[in-house]
């Protein structure tokens, strides 16, 4: 009579599974959020943003003018300076001017690097919403994990004073109690490492979240519905998406950078001007006697670039080479961002079908399992441990789909970030 009890409360007990909800929790988007928000490595971008916009700036002035002041024709026999009529006290401005339009460009292509830097902090976030959605993910995981393994435990639990109950009336023997201790200290030992699994990736979520990540609770996955209306869409090919990408877009940054470095190199060939006002005082007579005029020079001075082919020529071959390693860069990113994605759609659909699999028969057939056992306990054809292992199969199945789901989770968030899709 009381093997025919026993059973029945056992096979409710483990047949009830626990199910992942499928509705978006905001507090996930708040927290990616405020980790934007305070992350000190995109204000360090913005920083060095900021800074090369007004190196560039700087950089595309004209050199500040120089003053010259000095004394010319001065006689070493009296140093006088009224002594003789070519003496003069001069004072003269000078002012280099730029090189063609390098001034220009060279402040043009400042901004476009900082442009750079700005389409890096997109880059930024998308890795800030990456590690926070997956760490998110198997914290999830683990949370389920850990329900079903406490959900078994408390089985195991009350089966162990009910066999102890038992076996003091004679009911049942030694080795079924000792068998039902066995397995809840493996459940207990489980679940040890399920904690600390869970207190590790708090800690690693406290490098995004600070001190409010030993409080996170993940208890449901994202929603991902701009990622699963991208994919209803069925595109062909994802290089009009990934075109689009932060990553390549800080690339385009500098190829166009290095375009305006060919454009640069271009105007080395131009000559460069210079020009030089001076201002003479004389204080001695004239040969006619009368005060000697003061006098005024102006000179225009540039350099003629005639031997281009050890200077210009190299800069502008090495410019030339700079650009089309950032358009081969450019082509190369695509190419492994587009093979990427496709290789994760791959991975997304075949846990999609893995997932049916256990949904449609293994699941079914490990509870039918230890519904079959049960039955032959209770008929005294099966063994006490028969039908914990039973149980402990559809425990393992159990925790297998349940990683399974968080699989998919995990292949969605890595989509969502190549495609730019959270």
């Amino acid at each position: 009579m009381h093997k025919r009890i026993l059973p029945r409360v056992l096979g409710v007990a483990l047949l009830a599974s626990w199910a992942p909800s499928l509705i978006a929790n905001p507090e996930l988007n708040n927290l990616i959020d405020w980790a934007i928000t305070h992350d000190p490595g995109k204000q360090q971008l913005q920083y060095q943003a900021d800074a090369m916009t007004d190196m560039g700036t700087a950089s595309g002035q004209w050199m500040d003018p120089k003053l010259k002041v000095g004394v010319g024709g001065l006689p070493v026999d009296t140093f006088g300076f009224d002594d003789d009529p070519m003496t003069n006290v001069s004072v003269g401005l000078m002012q280099q001017f730029g090189r063609g339009d390098t001034l220009a460009l060279k402040q043009q292509q400042s901004t476009q690097q900082a442009d750079g830097l700005r389409e890096k902090m997109g880059v930024r976030e998308l890795d800030i919403k990456n590690a926070i959605t997956t760490q998110w993910i198997e914290l999830a995981y683990l949370q389920q994990a850990h329900q079903l393994l406490r959900q078994n435990r408390s089985l195991f639990t009350e089966l162990e004073h009910f066999l102890g109950t038992n076996y003091g009336v004679g009911a049942n023997q030694a080795q079924d109690i000792i068998q039902a201790q066995l397995q809840i200290s493996r459940m207990d030992e489980k679940l040890q490492a399920n904690e600390q699994m869970q207190q590790r990736l708090r800690a690693q979520l406290s490098e995004w979240l600070g001190q409010q990540a030993s409080t996170v609770t993940a208890d449901s996955y994202p929603q991902w519905t701009s990622l699963n209306t991208y994919l209803a869409t069925a595109p062909s090919d994802n290089y009009q998406v990934l075109a689009v990408h932060p990553s390549v877009r800080m690339v385009d940054q500098l190829i166009e950078s290095a375009e305006t470095g060919v454009d640069i190199a271009h105007e080395a060939y131009q000559p460069q001007f210079g020009v030089e006002v001076m201002y003479g005082y004389r204080q001695a007579n004239g040969m006619n006697g009368q005060p000697a005029s003061d006098l005024v020079s102006a000179f225009l001075t540039l350099d003629l670039p005639l031997f281009t082919d050890k200077r210009q020529d190299k800069k502008l071959s090495s410019a030339q080479h700079q650009l089309g390693a950032a358009k081969s860069q450019r082509d190369l990113m695509l190419q492994q961002m587009n093979a990427k994605v496709a290789a994760l759609l791959i991975d997304r659909n075949n846990i999609e079908q893995r997932l049916a699999s256990y949904q449609g028969s293994l699941l079914r057939q490990a509870k039918e399992k230890t519904r079959a056992i049960e039955r032959g306990y209770q008929n005294n054809t099966n063994q006490l441990d028969e039908y914990i292992r039973a149980a402990s199969d559809e425990l393992t199945i159990e925790l297998e789909q349940a990683r399974l789901n968080a699989d998919l989770q995990l292949a969605n968030s890595n989509l969502a970030y190549m495609l730019n899709k959270f």
